[in-house]
């Protein structure tokens, strides 16, 4: 599995209208979370992001909204920010786009967000322009630091060496609240959290607008 921590400038160039980092100077940083809700995962990182006073965005999973009305309820209560991460987490590359879009369509009934990001990052240039132009007016938020989290081949001491090194203002920052994720995540989030709070940031939700 190849994959870069930080995204390359050339990916940003390609494409060019999906939002992978808010230019900034001040220390603010944008947390993210992929796949959820789940019923032990999410609630852990509600309560992480409460003790720090942190703000996040939710990549949702609609089948996973569906299973737990409870917990997504509980994202936004909480005043953190939710997208829609398709229904059945779809690879854009290996889907017919009719498919595609008719499964986002279905989150979209439960999830109501025009941010959107997709599943593994992969998604074709006219499935972003048609998201961008359909009646969702979908914003594509993708990221520019991995954790990794989600890599059985990584240690949780280097899920968090990568936020913690590779991170600057601005920054979207990407952790899964998964059962995949959840060994290393668990691990890196609190001390991230701790890190930089300490170093003076402060974590923002991911705006619709």
């Amino acid at each position: 599995m190849f994959y870069l921590v930080r995204t390359p400038w050339v990916l940003k160039k390609i494409y060019p209208t999906c939002v992978w980092n808010f230019p900034t100077r001040e220390k603010k940083l944008y947390l993210s979370f992929d796949d959820g809700p789940h019923p032990v995962a999410t609630p852990f990182v509600l309560e992480q992001l409460k003790r720090y006073d942190a703000k996040a965005t939710f990549f949702c999973i609609g089948k996973n909204v569906a299973a737990f009305p409870e917990i997504f309820a509980r994202v936004k209560e909480e005043g953190h920010a939710i997208g829609n991460h398709t229904h059945n987490h779809l690879n854009g590359w290996k889907t017919a786009d009719e498919e595609y879009f008719k499964n986002i369509g279905e989150a979209h009934q439960l999830i109501q967000s025009r941010l959107f990001r997709p599943p593994y990052g992969k998604i074709t240039q006219f499935q972003i322009k048609s998201l961008q132009n359909s009646a969702m007016k979908m914003k594509i938020i993708m990221w520019t630091v991995l954790s990794a989290d989600f890599d059985q081949n990584r240690s949780k001491e280097n899920c968090l060496d990568n936020v913690t090194r590779k991170s600057k203002p601005g920054d979207i920052v990407l952790f899964h609240d998964s059962e995949k994720a959840f060994e290393k995540m668990s691990y890196a989030l609190p001390a991230f959290l701790k890190s930089f709070t300490q170093k003076g940031y402060k974590f923002e939700a991911i705006m619709e607008k």
